[in-house]
């Protein structure tokens, strides 16, 4: 891998991470289109990692709440403590499948059919949920009164991600308008839920990697491409915030079924 390659889908994972449009399917789409060799799960979660940095660097402040609301028990800390429980019960659902299936959906579905019916579907289901979303707006939630049940949902929604081209970010958006969060909330509780994940999953890989010893592509593409997804990631939160605060969700539905589209007349 050429530090241009490492520099291009670093980039191209730090902004598709937190657009609900599927980092792993652009991740595995643009090699494939453009006839490059694949650069490999462990380059993949290296590029998430640095995602997590970039969403752990936007939201510092309500990460530095939450911590401090678990440690001092304060009662002024409810809604922090609260929305801490709900990050950690998050995981669980996409661990449990995650493990049992990771085999699965590591090598067999990594592949440009499944990435195009995954962004084709689900597009449509995100641009469903958003009508269903706009049509109760009166009394739509931020993430102050998220639930319980709205939080198993979501959590169990995230399962899904692990076939590629689904998008992390877009089927828990697309959960979160279902269950009437706003669109602003339903893209910022999606982002919070990815710190546990991407953590869980980049900490798993980097201990595999050690165990079987460093992949060809070596360590500098992987830092090139940390680099790279970090920066690009915290450019992409921030105006992921505001595009749909007024624009909404319909821009990325066209766009997941015209890259969709692509796959399906120039890969597949």
């Amino acid at each position: 891998m050429t530090f241009t390659h490492a520099i291009i889908l670093g980039a191209v994972q730090g902004v598709t991470e937190f657009l609900p449009v599927s980092s792993s399917g652009h991740l595995i789409f643009i090699p494939k289109l453009f006839g490059w060799q694949d650069q490999g799960l462990a380059f993949d979660v290296i590029v998430h990692m640095g995602t997590l940095f970039a969403v752990c660097v936007y939201f510092r402040k309500k990460l530095r709440s939450i911590l401090y609301a678990l440690i001092s028990r304060e009662t002024g800390g409810a809604y922090s403590r609260k929305l801490g429980y709900f990050l950690a019960a998050s995981i669980v659902p996409a661990a449990l499948v995650g493990f049992l299936l990771s085999e699965v959906a590591g090598v067999e579905i990594r592949s440009a059919k499944v990435v195009a019916a995954s962004l084709i579907v689900w597009a449509f289901v995100l641009g469903i949920a958003e009508s269903w979303q706009k049509k109760r707006a009166a009394s739509q939630k931020d993430t102050n009164h998220l639930t319980w049940r709205d939080v198993l949902v979501i959590a169990f929604a995230q399962v899904i991600s692990l076939i590629p081209g689904t998008s992390r970010s877009g089927i828990t958006m697309t959960a979160g308008l279902f269950r009437n969060l706003g669109p602003q909330a339903a893209a910022e509780f999606s982002f919070l839920m990815s710190i546990p994940v991407i953590a869980a999953a980049g900490f798993l890989k980097i201990v595999q990697i050690i165990k079987n010893g460093m992949p060809d592509i070596g360590w500098s593409p992987l830092f090139v491409g940390f680099v790279a997804s970090g920066i690009s990631g915290f450019f992409a939160i921030s105006w992921l915030m505001n595009l749909v605060k007024k624009n909404g969700f319909m821009p990325f539905v066209v766009y997941r079924i015209i890259i969709g589209l692509i796959i399906v007349v120039l890969i597949v």
